[in-house]
């Protein structure tokens, strides 16, 4: 009612939430801090600054300004960190393009965006050559390039409006930038799930730098452990396209940390910039640490100032156990694309920290305790919270300030996502007495045998600790008496694990308690590989195909 409303006097300025808020001390604070691109490309905040204005007034130079959407296929690089904020600056759409879809599915995702401009690498050329005459809104075409060459030929050759750096030097750099509704949506992003296309995820400014606000106090708030504060040096291992890395790069920009973009992602290549750039904090998912812990390079490393938040999927406790190994900080978080995406974080309790608390390893692979301004429940099918007792699980619903509040188009799923008031992540897990959530499984992973639901998280977790196991999948497939039975597929290490041990440990964690007996799989297999989502994520939908 009006009478509650607070005064306000006439000449009073009413502060949006918008992106470019969150550079506003950078031109007074951290301006020598660094921001360093894969290649040895190295920018101050002050170049960073005004390069993002500079790109902002090129943008305009093309025509695109308010409700556009401008497209984005690069690696992680400091290009991507500058369209994170010029192209919000400027009213328009970023849209953030998967670049491991399929070619069919990339060319749906710039249709359904509606896809005003594309600032394309020179690397994925021959794939936008392939979508000439079948990008309808799509008017300009920017070229980034990390070295002048030649690109294309022949009839479908891609006719570029200009060159990044070309378009940058170009224009003015000093940008009045206006302000907008918060509400105005900033990014698009498209998650795949289970059947059907992709679907589009976004967000309005406002939500952005809620989230941004959310996970700054979060990672900066714990005493000890998984700390994130102005001194960090920090490298995302995400990629960019996914979920805006997480959305940590617009919390390192806004602390003034030092960045390191890697480009494309080869092991060697991010176990040196870690090294020679002194990286102090990362985020990836479980397979990518694996595959970095795997190269025998990190024996000669010093990696004790390493920060590591782990998502995507559960930290296994035999991955957390071998980075602990090496001093590596390394923590589970949760989230998912539908909510920009981080919920929690499993940063432990100062006295939780000791080498010596049994308990330490258990909560650092939990999902975590919720950072601030999100409410998240556990609940059952009558939408009633469970009891908070680490053992009664149910589905994980949330709400927060910067949650999608749709899918792109989708009127049906969109309220699907929403049932009830809750956004439904479609998650299985329990909340300990301490607050902390752990995932169990995803509802459409369980395995559902004879009545029992059995963990194929749990299972997997099993089968990482057993002598030569290098990764693990657990599925249920059909069977006519059960329904399902857990099938165990695992890639080997460099010395081949014996079945028969790996049966014999599964038993021994039956005998135990740790799993029913129920939940032993009669079926393990070794396999050359396990097939992953475009993120890096098991792709059990593949793996159910094939083995169903």
């Amino acid at each position: 009612m009006p009478e509650y409303q607070i005064p306000k006097t006439p000449s009073a300025y009413e502060f949006p939430l918008l992106i470019r808020h969150l550079l506003s001390r950078l031109s007074a604070q951290h301006t020598e801090q660094q921001i360093v691109y894969g290649d040895g490309r190295r920018f101050s905040y002050g170049d960073f600054f005004e390069r993002v204005q500079r790109l902002a007034n090129g943008l305009r130079s093309l025509g695109i300004g308010p409700g556009d959407t401008v497209a984005v296929m690069d690696w992680d690089s400091h290009r991507y960190l500058e369209c994170f904020f010029a192209v919000p600056m400027i009213g328009a759409v970023l849209h953030t393009i998967n670049i491991r879809l399929a070619p069919e599915q990339i060319l749906y995702t710039i249709n359904h965006a509606c896809d005003t401009a594309l600032l394309v690498h020179d690397d994925f050329v021959p794939l936008l050559e392939g979508f000439k005459g079948n990008a309808p809104t799509v008017r300009r075409i920017v070229r980034l390039s990390d070295q002048q060459r030649e690109v294309g030929s022949g009839p479908n050759q891609v006719v570029f409006d200009d060159e990044y750096e070309n378009l940058l030097s170009s224009a003015p750099g000093q940008f009045d930038a206006p302000d907008f509704d918060e509400n105005i949506r900033a990014t698009t992003f498209y998650t795949t799930g289970t059947t059907g296309n992709p679907k589009g995820v976004y967000f309005s400014q406002r939500q952005i730098v809620l989230h941004t606000l959310g996970v700054a106090v979060g990672l900066s708030s714990a005493a000890k452990q998984g700390r994130v504060h102005v001194d960090d040096v920090y490298m995302p291992i995400t990629p960019m396209f996914h979920v805006h890395a997480w959305g940590i790069p617009y919390v390192a920009t806004m602390l003034g940390l030092k960045q390191v973009y890697p480009g494309r992602y080869e092991p060697a290549k991010l176990l040196s910039l870690i090294e020679t750039e002194k990286v102090t904090f990362s985020h990836c998912v479980p397979t990518i640490l694996h595959m970095l812990l795997s190269d025998p390079a990190v024996e000669a490393m010093d990696l004790s100032n390493w920060k590591v938040i782990i998502g995507g999927s559960a930290l296994p406790p035999a991955l957390a156990q071998r980075a602990l190994d090496l001093g590596i900080d390394v923590f589970g978080g949760y989230g998912m694309s539908e909510t920009a995406p981080v919920l929690t974080l499993a940063q432990l309790n100062s006295d939780d920290v000791s080498a010596d608390d049994p308990n330490r390893m258990e909560v650092r692979c939990k999902a975590g305790r919720p950072i601030p301004l999100v409410d998240l429940k556990v609940v059952d099918a009558e939408l009633n919270e469970v009891p908070r007792d680490g053992l009664t699980t149910g589905e994980v619903i949330v709400r927060a300030p910067w949650l999608t509040q749709g899918y792109l188009e989708d009127p049906e799923r969109s309220e699907e996502l929403w049932q009830g008031g809750y956004l439904h992540t479609s998650d299985i897990g329990h909340v300990d007495k301490a607050g902390y959530l752990k995932i169990t499984d995803r509802l459409k992973d369980v395995i559902k045998s004879g009545g029992e639901w059995i963990s194929s998280l749990e299972l997997e977790d099993i089968a990482l600790t057993c002598e030569g196991v290098s990764e693990a999948a657990a599925i249920g497939i059909a069977d006519e008496r059960w329904g399902e039975r857990p099938l165990l597929l695992l890639v080997a290490a460099k010395d081949a694990p014996s079945l028969d041990s790996v049966h014999v440990e599964f038993q021994r964690q039956a005998k135990i308690g740790t799993i029913s007996e129920w939940a032993v799989p009669q079926r393990i297999e070794l396999v050359l590989e396990i097939p992953k989502t475009s993120v890096g994520k098991t792709d059990k939908k593949k793996l159910r195909e094939q083995y169903g």
